[in-house]
């Protein structure tokens, strides 16, 4: 089996074996064993089920973190493929499989080349990067102690396969989701005057707060405010007491994502108060900051890139800035770091749902281009004077 064959069928025995935040024991097993073969020196159960492995070159120099995330998600997948998940309501919707396969791959040809590169690669496998919080826990666990750049990969079906999107600055957005409860007064459907109406608090709650961004956070800035469940009543014919609403705030800037939490409040505060409701509004623990992306890391990997898929297939440009959230962030705000898009749309093939859909999946051609673009990003960096 040669190095591409090998690459993917890792990426589909992952796919069969998908496991959630936390619960990465068999693909953290996986990981630690094939890197330690490598020649890592490897560290397990960071941050519960997370791996870090390090490998030193021919001399001292600069430390590089490289990360690869490793969770799935509670979606029951819906693919006709001969490798779909075999545990039920989960499935990898999101690439991470892929991101595993080839960080391993990465990590494996660095060991056979370390003779050709400077300084130290510390290689991160992160659980729970799907809302757990996985990137804080391992920092604050210490994986960036002595790191000097970060570098990290996505899969993306918003690109055609094998294109690589990477640009200065902001690409990703931060989140922060929210819960809203509002407590009216319940009854009689006949009989509203008697009630204060929930769902129609709720309902003009979310009217309101989709007018913050259109008139309060300015048109120079990005953000978006997403009421994605509202849940109110129990019967045709009864008014509810009680609503309950969930959503994400999302923006490229961290001062707009402050303002936007205050905002909601003051919203949420005058809107009930107008119809005689009272209100809970929290904020979820996790907030994932925006990824933003170093220029001169940034142009490390975009030289890597032109070298492997040639100019004309690499975006550096705003078409590839996403509203989706990624705890990335929480490395590249420490250190400069450098996130960046592999195309992986392919519409012969059927490649073409969304992220987080049941029929997500990959061209999986394009997972080759990742592993050359990755590799020689880490190589590009590690061999550069201090």
């Amino acid at each position: 089996m040669n190095e591409i064959e090998r690459l993917i069928e890792t990426r589909r025995d992952l796919h069969r074996h998908p496991e959630l935040g936390y619960q990465e024991h068999r693909t953290a097993g996986i990981v630690a064993e094939r890197l330690r073969a490598a020649g890592y020196d490897v560290r397990t159960g960071v941050a519960e089920t997370g791996v870090v492995a390090t490998l030193h070159g021919s001399a001292p120099g600069r430390t590089l973190l490289l990360r690869a995330d490793m969770d799935a998600l509670p979606i029951q997948e819906e693919t006709t493929h001969d490798f779909v998940s075999t545990h039920a309501g989960k499935m990898h919707a999101c690439g991470h499989d892929a991101h595993v396969a080839i960080g391993l791959a990465v990590a494996e040809r660095l060991a056979r080349r370390r003779e050709s590169w400077k300084g130290t690669v510390r290689y991160v496998f992160q659980p729970a990067e799907e809302g757990g919080g996985g990137a804080l826990r391992m920092v604050n666990e210490g994986v960036l102690d002595g790191v000097d750049a970060a570098v990290g990969l996505h899969m993306w079906a918003g690109l055609p396969s094998g294109v690589i999107g990477v640009i200065d600055g902001p690409f990703m957005a931060g989140s922060i989701d929210f819960r809203i409860a509002i407590e009216g007064c319940g009854g009689h459907g006949a009989m509203p005057q008697e009630t204060v109406d929930a769902t129609l608090v709720a309902s003009q709650v979310v009217v309101s707060l989709q007018q913050i961004v259109s008139r309060n956070v300015s048109p120079l800035d990005t953000a978006v405010v997403t009421v994605g469940a509202l849940h109110s009543g129990t019967a045709f014919n009864v008014i509810a007491g009680r609503a309950v609403l969930d959503g994400t705030l999302r923006a490229f800037d961290s001062a707009v994502l402050d303002f936007l939490r205050k905002r909601v409040d003051e919203v949420v505060a005058g809107t009930s108060a107008a119809y005689g409701a009272t209100y809970e509004l929290t904020f979820g623990k996790q907030v994932y900051p925006p990824t933003v992306n170093d220029p001169a890391m940034a142009a490390v990997v975009r030289r890597a890139a032109a070298a492997v898929v040639g100019t004309e297939r690499v975006r550096h440009d705003d078409s590839v800035r996403t509203m989706a959230a990624e705890d990335f962030s929480e490395f590249s705000t420490r250190v400069p770091g450098c996130y960046f898009f592999v195309g992986a749309r392919d519409e012969a093939m059927g490649a073409i749902h969304p992220h987080h859909s049941p029929r997500f999946n990959i061209c999986e051609n394009a997972m080759s281009v990742g592993l050359d673009v990755l590799e020689a990003s880490a190589a590009t960096y590690l061999a550069a004077e201090v």
